[in-house]
């Protein structure tokens, strides 16, 4: 389960980005309830999410151009300075009395140009450090600690709320970043697998989408991707729907909602930690069972079984983004690895200023539990169709097996004699 942390520059990596993700988490909460707290409309709160992706829908492919391009520990630093000077700069604000929603808008569009570069680069430096054949562990514990914070950060951000103010929680987040910086300059550089920087030329991005339109094995997981990111993943704005509109409840028990979605993001990031390679049908299942448990959330007559729906809609979510993450990784050629993952954040990510407002909109008008439903069945039946689509890319069809000591549902080859073709084994 923990084998990548056998490796000296990851174990830094990951002890630095503990702290920074927590630090992170108490901004979000503390942020969405700002805003809230600012306005009283959960279309604000879409808002300020969707100026924060907003950068990612118009740039994100030019950030994993850059990833290839530099040298990632170097560009890493920069960027994390860059994110804690902002998170102080609003707590500053904040402090003062002066922020208004209009000001958090333009720190949340500011965070996400940084997030551009930073996230597709951060996420293609975990193989240099670890090599492909820690890669897959490497992607489910950065998962894991991410969980981690979460279960941590919406609860103290909770508690800061409360006490002294949404102020204290973003300062605390521009001291976290130096955690992570200090990982970065504490590495041995002999000890990484630097992949060869390509040379700027034109045409490169071109190259990239190139690439993956002409592998349906990249692709597609792509476009789930991208209606998963778009709809399903929209929980600050159904959140704090749910919390300020639905149950009536305050900053401490919204924060509680986080936390038990961490709980079961915790659980699945794990259990990805302890298998092999991922497969295309781990991911599609992954999806389905998110996008049903949504639905299944939606209708929930308490806070608190909302909040165990909401567990286990954790343990899909996050099932569904390690598997993405790390199968994409792995299928993809090294030399490209920062463009497919840009493409990855930008879908994944990027969809988001078109989703939150939209999800915001009908969490306002129609109620929290409409925005939830709707999110859950359109992820739903994104990912029946895309796992229909591969079946019949990889010339698959659906068996159904009784007998006992069978698997009762499996992907078969349409022609039992014909040799499996790489995309079927990926399934």
């Amino acid at each position: 389960m923990f084998s990548s942390l056998r490796v000296r520059n990851y174990r830094y990596f990951f002890a630095g980005q503990i702290v920074s993700n927590t630090g992170s988490w108490m901004q979000r909460i503390a942020q969405d309830w700002l805003v809230l707290s600012l306005t009283h409309s959960p279309l604000a709160v879409g808002i300020t999410t969707a100026m924060q992706f907003l950068p990612t829908l118009l740039l994100g492919l030019f950030g994993g151009v850059l990833a290839d391009r530099m040298p990632k520990r170097r560009l890493l630093v920069v960027t994390q300075g860059t994110m804690g000077l902002l998170a102080a700069g609003l707590a500053a604000m904040t402090m003062s009395g002066v922020v208004t929603a209009y000001y958090v808008y333009a720190f949340a569009l500011l965070l996400g140009m940084v997030t551009v570069v930073d996230t597709p680069t951060r996420q293609a430096f975990v193989s240099e450090m670890v090599g492909p054949e820690h890669l897959s562990n490497a992607v489910s514990l950065n998962a894991a600690n991410f969980q981690t914070a979460r279960l941590v950060g919406p609860a103290v951000a909770g508690l800061l709320i409360a006490a002294v103010g949404s102020g204290w929680a973003f300062a605390l987040n521009a001291l976290s970043f130096a955690a992570v910086i200090g990982g970065l300059l504490a590495m041995r550089t002999s000890e990484l697998r630097p992949v060869e920087r390509i040379p700027r030329e034109r045409g490169q991005l071109r190259e990239g989408l190139r690439y993956v339109r002409e592998r349906p094995e990249l692709m597609w997981p792509l476009v789930l991707a991208g209606f998963i990111g778009t709809f399903g993943f929209n929980f600050p704005t159904l959140l704090s729907g749910f919390a300020y509109g639905t149950f009536h409840v305050g900053p401490g028990q919204y924060g509680l909602l986080n936390t038990a979605m961490a709980l079961g993001s915790l659980a699945g990031a794990l259990y990805a930690a302890r298998r092999g390679a991922p497969r295309l049908r781990w991911l599609v299942g992954a999806a389905v069972g998110f996008g049903v448990l949504e639905v299944a959330a939606s209708g929930a007559p308490d806070y608190w079984t909302f909040a165990v729906l909401l567990t286990l809609v954790g343990v899909c979510g996050l099932t569904f983004n390690t598997s993405v993450n790390s199968f994409i990784q792995l299928a993809t050629e090294p030399e490209m690895r920062g463009r497919v993952m840009g493409l990855l954040v930008l879908v994944f990510t990027g969809g988001t200023p078109i989703g939150a407002p939209l999800v915001g909109w009908v969490t306002s008008a129609y109620g929290a539990r409409v925005g939830l439903l709707a999110c859950g069945a359109v992820s739903a039946v994104a990912a029946v169709s895309v796992g229909l689509v591969l079946a019949r890319c990889a010339d698959l069809r659906l068996r159904v097996d009784l007998h006992r000591g069978s698997r009762v549902v499996a992907f078969v080859p349409r022609q039992a004699a014909k040799p499996a073709s790489e995309l079927a084994t990926a399934c």
